[in-house]
C-alpha cells in the first residue's frame, strides 16, 4: 500500500525553478543543453538576468539534486552543488561567473 501512495505522489510533469550561476548566452546554451540532457527533464530554459532555470522534469526518473550534479559537471554552480574547479575552470574565459571583472563586464 505505502508503495502504491509513493508512486501515485511522483509528478510525470513536476515544475520548478533553481538558481544556477551564470552570465551569458553561452552560459545559457551550456546550462540548458546538461539539464535537457538529464533523464526525464522535459524542458528546461534558463534567463540569463535573473539566473533562474525552469524546469518540467518527471520527478519518477529524474530530481533537482541529480539535475543539480548535472549543471555542476559542465561548470555551474546551483545552491544545492557547486562546480568542482576544475569543471568551472573548463568553461570559456567569458563565462567565469565567479570572477567580478567578467560579471560586471557582461552588465
Amino acid at each position: 500500500m505505502l508503495i502504491g501512495m509513493i508512486a501515485f505522489s511522483q509528478n510525470k510533469n513536476a515544475r520548478q525553478t533553481i538558481e544556477v550561476d551564470g552570465v551569458c548566452m553561452m552560459c545559457k546554451e551550456r546550462i540548458e543543453k546538461a539539464a535537457i540532457r538529464t533523464k526525464g527533464v522535459k524542458s528546461a530554459i534558463w534567463n540569463v538576468k535573473t539566473h533562474e532555470l525552469k524546469l518540467i522534469f518527471d520527478e519518477r526518473k529524474t530530481d533537482i539534486k541529480t539535475i543539480s550534479k548535472k549543471l555542476a559537471a559542465v561548470g555551474h554552480d546551483t545552491k544545492a552543488v557547486k562546480a568542482t574547479d576544475e569543471a568551472y575552470n573548463s568553461v570559456n574565459p567569458c563565462c567565469k561567473y565567479r570572477d567580478e571583472d567578467v560579471v560586471k563586464a557582461h552588465n
